[in-house]
């Protein structure tokens, strides 16, 4: 396996960050950090325990899960139907507040601005999870940014918050994006392929993917990125094909794992920009052990930053 080149900018405090979120500090030659009297060899080989020396700024614990429960409301006392057996009041789902102005089917997103762009998704109706949804999620983050995060479709939290990338997954690629001095932002857009939850966090349609698209690709014209990190496979397969990088039946079929460790040129509107896929935020909550390798692609992209702009080695790229 080839091992990314090693950062030198990384210096105790960023390793600590990514020691507590799991990822060994591997990355880093002896030399290029003291280290501590009875600290862990920070050379070790991949999967060896390498202890940090705690810092004074370390990271906050990750957010508790949140578990909304709705309680049904007892019908009223006077209620005629209070007296019905089999009255059982249901709870309206909250909508999104925004008024109902779907543009019409020819309007060209492309010519759109930030608030049009915006005022369009929440109002959107272009598929069958406008009717489930609590919030649309359009995204967030500095409008000029270096790096553009997308992510698959926004999950129970991201739908109530109307943010993407929220609770322990949000917490997780904050931590990531925290070690390479990066933060959502600052220089940081994050969007999602889909800007609506699909039911019970299900894979996205192709049908539903191809109706949000032009919204995503409306906002790359707008953002003007260096740089694209996707996160997922349905992510992947929608830049990938998008951009011309793969036939759309190959990137539906090639395994995320195939796609990482490469460097896309992808053709997204106007720009061509670099696409590197790595896996989503949630995918190593359950598999920890690929959070080296999901290490290894935020580097990658770092490095492929840092080649553009001719920086020395190790430069921090921001």
């Amino acid at each position: 396996m080839n091992l990314p080149r090693a950062l030198p900018w990384l210096d105790e405090r960023r390793s600590a960050l990514l020691a507590e979120i799991g990822v060994p500090a591997w990355w880093q030659p002896r030399a290029l950090l003291p280290r501590p009297a009875g600290e862990g060899d920070v050379g070790a080989p991949i999967g060896t325990t390498v202890r940090v020396a705690p810092t004074p700024h370390a990271p906050r614990t990750p957010p508790p899960d949140a578990s909304a429960s709705a309680h049904p409301t007892p019908a009223p006392t006077g209620c005629p139907q209070a007296a019905r057996a089999d009255f059982a009041p249901v709870p309206l789902p909250l909508r999104d507040p925004t008024p109902r102005c779907e543009p019409a089917p020819d309007t060209d997103l492309a010519t759109l601005d930030w608030p049009e762009l915006e005022a369009a998704i929440h109002a959107c109706q272009r598929c069958g999870l406008a009717a489930c949804r609590q919030r649309a999620v359009p995204g967030v983050g500095d409008r000029r940014p270096t790096w553009l995060i997308v992510g698959e479709a926004p999950g129970e939290e991201e739908d109530r918050q109307g943010e993407p990338f929220v609770g322990r997954a949000g917490w997780l690629l904050d931590r990531m994006l925290a070690a390479l001095d990066l933060q959502r932002g600052h220089g940081v857009y994050i969007a999602n392929v889909l800007k609506c939850r699909p039911p019970r966090n299900r894979n996205p349609e192709p049908d539903e993917i191809a109706r949000c698209a032009p919204y995503l690709r409306c906002q790359i014209a707008l953002l003007q990125p260096r740089i694209v990190l996707a996160l997922g496979r349905f992510a992947a397969q929608t830049l990938l094909a998008e951009g011309g990088c793969l036939p759309p039946e190959e990137a539906a079929r090639v395994p995320l794992g195939r796609l990482r460790g490469r460097v896309f040129q992808a053709r997204l509107g106007e720009l061509t920009l670099p696409v590197v896929v790595s896996y989503h935020p949630a995918y190593l909550l359950r598999n920890p052990v690929d959070k080296g390798k999901a290490w290894a692609d935020l580097c990658l992209a770092a490095e492929t930053l840092a080649s553009a702009d001719g920086a020395a080695p190790g430069a921090p790229t921001a």
